[in-house]
């Protein structure tokens, strides 16, 4: 009997599937462009920044091709029923706090560089975005970052502490209870098809929350029994890509987040920026890539305490984006891509691959709601550039063999990015994403 393949090859191969992985509701879009605005939309919302006209970032974004976004909703803040309503209405935004010398910590770390001084009213704002998403033709998937970061930007810690009460085994209980009010809401202001699907809260896996299958599955439930005519879920950061079989079922939607650190990852642990506590830290591999003229740990302190406890980011990382000198970390990282490029383009489509299949198991749409490389200083330019955008095209191209649902184009590509200007790539990717292509 002859050989029916080479020695090697795969006994089992996983054709590809463009079609639906999962069914989604009918007034919903075949495909999803995904623009990750996150919590920025009311932290970075003072006056010249970014989201301080939500219906002109909301313009923009359409005009890069995408219909979709992703926020935090904060729902624990505007309908928890924690006794925060007035700070809702109300809510002063700080970021990080200001830092000695001048300037404010989170300056030049992505995400975190709010320099604040403003008031809001998250309530009221949140229904001004959804009222601009339905003008544009933009759904809006609706989660929480509370139980990562998102209270560490108000000027006190009122909402933190408040939600810090609750029992850990009982957080998602309090989500859904919230969620299920602030969806009852948006339905009574004619806005519930707006919404594409709702997340308990993203990265379960990376918050201060227990295991979906410690509550969460019965809060999936129950607000799914509140509101059939929704998609509801629970996002991960790192799903268990080799245990697929591990996930709960009551997932909703296989929303999955898709990073290949590689490269990224040997610089960071070679300068261990994202640990706490490290005794000698900045170590002399981070030092050679600081700016000249960088204050010592010392010099510079820390965010409040509070702040930190609220926040999943490290002072070490606080420290090192704040003072790294982009260019040579940039540098770094295309020096050394060279001995991970296969292993980073294998593990992106290994991981989607995996997520697509195991949502189309499960008869749900499946998401890459957030991906490609990792967390990058604000001023780092390698997941912008060329490496990074053939990550990220590659990623998009295999989620879209595979029937996904929706996928983000890149979580760098956003209003408060620098990578926002790069609106050729970003309508390239979402007319791909579309099939406009």
């Amino acid at each position: 009997m002859s050989a029916e393949r080479y020695l090697g090859t795969p006994a089992v191969d996983i054709p590809a599937d463009g079609t639906p992985t999962g069914a989604v509701p009918a007034h919903l879009p075949g495909r999803l462009a995904i623009c990750l605005w996150d919590f920025s939309w009311y932290t970075r919302a003072g006056a010249g920044e970014p989201y301080a006209d939500l219906d002109g970032a909301m313009a923009e974004t359409v005009d890069r091709g995408y219909n979709a976004i992703r926020i935090c909703a904060a729902p624990l803040l505007v309908a928890g029923g924690l006794g925060l309503d007035a700070l809702a209405r109300d809510l002063t935004v700080e970021g990080l706090g200001s830092a000695p010398g001048g300037g404010y910590y989170g300056q030049r770390t992505r995400w975190y560089d709010a320099p604040g001084g403003y008031r809001i009213d998250v309530r009221s704002r949140l229904f001004e975005l959804l009222e601009a998403a339905r003008r544009h033709g933009v759904v809006v998937i609706l989660a929480s970052w509370e139980y990562q970061q998102s209270p560490a930007f108000a000027a006190d810690d009122r909402w933190f502490r408040a939600i810090d009460a609750i029992p850990l085994g009982e957080r998602f209980a309090v989500l859904a209870a919230a969620f299920d009010r602030l969806l009852t809401d948006i339905a009574a202001e004619g806005l519930a098809q707006t919404i594409a699907f709702t997340e308990l809260h993203n990265e379960v896996d990376f918050s201060i929350l227990p295991t979906v299958q410690e509550g969460g599955e019965e809060a999936i439930a129950w607000l799914r029994e509140r509101h059939p005519e929704q998609l509801i879920t629970a996002s991960y950061g790192k799903p268990p890509h080799l245990a697929m079989h591990g996930l709960s079922s009551s997932l909703g939607v296989a929303q999955f987040h898709v990073y290949s650190y590689g490269v990224l990852d040997a610089l960071q642990r070679r300068i261990d920026i994202r640990s706490e506590g490290t005794a000698g830290f900045p170590n002399e591999q981070l030092r050679a890539l600081l700016q000249d003229g960088a204050p010592s740990v010392a010099e510079y302190g820390r965010p409040a305490a509070w702040k930190l406890e609220a926040t999943v980011v490290t002072d070490q990382m606080i420290y090192g984006y704040d003072w790294i000198d982009a260019d040579a970390w940039d540098a770094w990282l295309y020096d050394h891509y060279g001995e991970h490029r296969e292993v980073m383009l294998r593990e992106i489509e290994s991981r989607v691959v995996a997520v697509a299949e195991w949502a189309r198991w499960r008869g749900v749409p499946a998401v890459v709601g957030e991906g490609w490389v990792g967390y990058t200083p604000r001023n780092g330019s390698f997941e912008e550039g060329p490496v990074g955008r053939a990550l990220a095209e590659h990623g998009i191209r295999v989620a879209l063999d595979h029937g996904v649902w929706g996928v983000v184009t890149c979580s760098n590509a956003a209003p408060h990015h620098p990578m926002w200007r790069d609106a050729d790539w970003q309508r390239r990717m979402t007319r791909l994403i579309l099939g406009g292509v």
